[in-house]
């Protein structure tokens, strides 16, 4: 089973892999994200939290969560 914050964890790993948000490249903020989505602001959050642990994104205190420059390599 994959919950939705994984769905959307992994749709932004694929942009960011993609370059479609380059390195250094600021996310949309939470409402933006969740309306991209159709998902409530907890899931970002969530999905947000895994992409940090993931290495992919910094998140900045009131600034925003940025791509990671560089980014790590992708696991296999």
């Amino acid at each position: 089973m994959i919950y939705e914050w994984q769905r959307v964890a992994n749709d932004l790993e694929r942009r960011i892999r993609a370059e479609e948000i380059p390195p250094g490249g600021r996310l949309e903020n939470e409402r933006e994200l969740a309306d991209t989505y159709s998902v409530s602001a907890g899931t970002v959050r969530r999905a947000v939290r895994e992409l940090r642990e993931r290495g992919l994104v910094e998140t900045l205190p009131a600034k925003g969560s940025y791509v990671a420059d560089p980014l790590p390599p992708a696991e296999a």
